[in-house]
């Protein structure tokens, strides 16, 4: 019975991907776990097969606890311990970056002089970690030093919610309680409509870019908060018609927000132009868009009008929360990532965001890594995808480390380049081997070390071509002088012995990636011999 309903279920998500898809994307969606490599990739032609292309992030959330630290108060030690241990089950599963919850609710999960260390830190509000450190910046040195990019995840309005410890007197509900509104619900919020809210978000967006080493800055789908539609601001909504404000109450509100995410793009741009922003709405626009679509409308309840800030290109990369799954129709995971994608008129990244989390069978497995395989399909020169949230990896019980660590992420990736903020390869390296004994040792320099970000060492062996990404601060890798594999029996002559076949190391080559993913040509060298 489970096999008929689940050839049935197969079945209908091929008629639906076929209304969606090219023929080729659909055998690719549906073969095992093969290695996405770009057939096509930008700049002059080169005869080193070039690294794969994809965004590969998981969300880290600090609210609540939900991923880190696993509860509030614990030491230092144990607090950069846990950290130590997302990131490294990240860099195994050849994830490339990082998106770190630093303001849960106006407050700091870093050194601010704007906003109270987080509750979720210290179990206090308002209290420094002890011994001191800056959790920001340790996240930075050690993602960076794992060659992953590490985002600051904000939510710009939310003040204060029940689950977050007591309110101090460090809190804004408590110092500015004109500007943070009580919901019916006991969570705070900041009203949108005053300018004073749209100028603090908007200062500690900025801090955070201006003194640390950020690779992004990232929002969530919270702005008006979650609800009916109403919300307290009749005291905000009086000074904007006093004003002479024409607007309606919900196109004020909605223009309340678009004011400020074209802000905060620009602002992060006049800063550091190469720093991305990033936004993840909710996953659906309005209701049908497209047709078949049905669902919660963020426009009219959150006013948040997500397709303007697209279409509008304030953004550098889009991960809609797509949290459905493929074969639910009235809220289609490649139903509603096709519509995202046309409307993505000035070619910005388009990386869904996927409830990773919840596939807790081995059929949500499955579900992920079809997930993955159509995005490559529809954005085939840049994909990726932002995984939420840490702990489904920490906590795996169905094989979902394994099953992407040994398929879709068999192979390391580099981020995808953004052409709009930089466009400029950084300088090549230049490098040496020396061979003691079975091993070739290369060695490089770079040409200009503050542009590089990272490194892609290539090598072949015999006919084939394999590759190694290194963070900034390697200068060496080690390679045997050979390899032996062995081959299998080609069909089904199992009764006959497998083939062991040893091939030489041929040809080696350096490049130098820098922040927005530009890669330089890379420099192949000679070998040399050193005796023994």
């Amino acid at each position: 019975m489970f096999l008929d309903q689940n050839r049935l279920r197969m079945r209908t998500v091929k008629r639906l991907l076929r209304l969606l898809l090219p023929a080729s994307v659909l055998f690719l969606t549906f073969s095992s776990c093969a290695v996405y490599a770009p057939a096509v990739r930008s700049g002059a032609a080169r005869s080193i097969p070039p690294a794969d292309r994809e965004f590969r992030a998981v969300w880290v959330a600090t609210v609540d606890n939900i991923d880190w630290p696993s509860k509030p108060g614990l030491s230092t030690a144990d607090q950069q311990n846990e950290a130590r241990a997302i990131l490294d089950t990240a860099a195994r599963l050849h994830l490339n970056a990082i998106v770190l919850q630093v303001r849960p609710h106006c407050d700091a999960m870093y050194q601010s002089d704007l906003e109270p260390w987080s509750y979720y830190l210290t179990g206090e509000q308002g209290k420094a970690p002890d011994p001191f450190y800056d959790p920001l910046t340790f996240w930075i040195a050690e993602a960076h030093a794992r060659g992953m990019e590490l985002h600051v995840w904000f939510n710009p309005y939310r003040a204060q919610i029940p689950r977050g410890g007591p309110v101090t007197a460090t809190s804004i509900v408590q110092r500015r309680p004109d500007l943070a509104k009580k919901l019916p619900n006991g969570t705070y919020w900041l009203d949108p409509g005053k300018q004073e809210v749209q100028d603090l978000s908007y200062r500690v967006v900025m801090d955070v870019v201006h003194r640390y080493d950020i690779d992004g800055v990232h929002f969530d789908d919270y702005f008006y908060p979650y609800g009916d539609g109403s919300f307290p601001d009749d005291d905000s909504w009086a000074a904007y018609q006093s004003s002479g404000g024409t607007l309606s109450r919900e196109d004020w509100r909605r223009d309340n927000v678009n004011r400020f995410i074209h802000r905060v793009y620009d602002g992060i741009k006049a800063e550091k132009k190469t720093v991305k922003f990033g936004l993840s709405p909710f996953g659906i626009w309005r209701p049908s868009n497209p047709p078949s679509i049905a669902g919660f409308d963020q426009y009219s309840v959150l006013y948040a009008d997500a397709r303007l800030w697209l279409n509008k290109g304030w953004i550098d990369y889009w991960s809609p929360q797509l949290y459905w799954p493929i074969s639910q129709v009235p809220q289609s995971f490649p139903v509603l990532l096709g519509w995202w994608t046309r409307e993505n008129v000035n070619h910005r990244h388009i990386w869904p965001g996927m409830f990773t989390s919840r596939m807790t069978s081995p059929r949500g497995v499955d579900e992920i890594v079809n997930e993955i395989m159509i995005e490559r399909g529809f954005v085939p020169d840049g994909p990726g995808h932002i995984h939420f949230s840490a702990r489904a990896f920490l906590r795996d019980s169905v094989g979902l480390d394994s099953t992407l660590e040994e398929g879709v992420y068999q192979r390391e990736a580099l981020v995808p380049p953004s052409p709009w903020l930089d466009d400029t390869p950084p300088a090549p390296p230049r490098i040496d081997t020396i061979t003691v004994n079975d091993t070739l040792t290369v060695t490089w320099k770079p040409a200009d070390a503050a542009d590089v970000f990272r490194w892609v060492v290539y090598y072949q062996y015999g006919n084939s071509w394999n590759y190694t990404i290194l963070p900034e601060g390697a200068r060496t890798f080690a390679l045997a002088r050979s390899r032996t594999i062995t081959i299998p029996p080609r069909g089904r002559r199992t009764d006959q012995p497998p083939t062991v076949q040893t091939d030489a190391l041929t040809r080696v080559a350096v490049s130098a990636v820098d922040r927005t993913g530009n890669e330089c040509d890379p420099v192949s060298v000679g070998i040399r011999t050193m005796l023994p």
